[in-house]
């Protein structure tokens, strides 16, 4: 009478399968993986670039007091979360522009959100953009290259 089941060269086959398929769907997972950062590196940069200009539009329609020397971006990324007083308002509320600092998705996880980003201030040339004071834009300080090539820094 012969027994049911499998044999141990039959399992080892099965497994060698599994693993070659393993295998292939590694690098489509990885491919994933670098999209979906991708995607929310492009969402959070639209966030914290929209922030930053309606900043600068309230500080032109005179909402925020600004001194003559100022360019009407704000000192730092943490005022767009933290507020600043309505001069238009006579109970002295606050304007707020974001909820929460976005962050960088390529960043290190133990980097607090404000400083994963670069900082550009409005003096500052396009092509070499340095911290100011004021912030006139972000970029993300990653040296990777995105998946159409480009450097996720000169997005």
């Amino acid at each position: 009478m012969r027994s049911r089941g499998f044999t141990l060269i039959e399992m080892l086959v099965v497994l060698a399968m599994l693993g070659v398929l393993a295998s292939a769907a590694r690098p489509l997972l990885e491919l994933s993986v670098q999209r979906s950062r991708e995607h929310e590196l492009r969402q959070a940069l639209r966030t914290l670039r929209e922030a930053l200009d309606a900043y600068k539009r309230a500080a032109e329609s005179g909402s925020i007091v600004l001194s003559p020397e100022d360019s009407g971006y704000p000192r730092a990324l943490q005022q767009l979360v933290d507020g600043v007083a309505d001069a238009k308002s006579p109970n002295g509320r606050k304007l707020y522009f974001l909820r929460r600092l976005p962050r960088d998705p390529f960043a290190p996880a133990d980097q607090p959100a404000a400083e994963s980003w670069g900082l550009r201030a409005y003096d500052s040339p396009p092509d070499e953009p340095r911290a100011g004071k004021d912030v006139f834009d972000v970029f993300s300080r990653s040296e990777r290259k995105a998946l159409d090539g480009s450097k996720l820094k000169d997005w």
